[in-house]
């Protein structure tokens, strides 16, 4: 998949676990697990707003493209 959630690097910043993390935007912690190792498949919005509001970010801090075509993806798939 091209769209990568970054999500570690802002629960460390904000000192927030996953579990509260997933406590305070609805969601279980294995689906926070799921959503940080890029397994998901789709995410809500409503999802998406909670992590932006909890999180205090915008939907681009949290979502990238990573183009399968680039050298650097090609070498993360090795």
């Amino acid at each position: 998949m091209t769209i990568r959630i970054s999500i570690d690097r802002m629960l460390v910043e904000r000192g927030l676990s996953v579990g509260d993390f997933a406590e305070a935007i609805g969601i279980t912690p294995a689906n926070v697990a799921v959503l940080k190792n890029g397994r998901a498949k789709a995410v809500r919005f409503t999802t998406l707003d909670a992590m932006c509001r909890v999180l205090e970010c915008q939907p681009g801090d949290l979502l990238r493209y990573e183009d399968p075509s680039s050298p650097a993806a090609r070498a993360g798939s090795a």
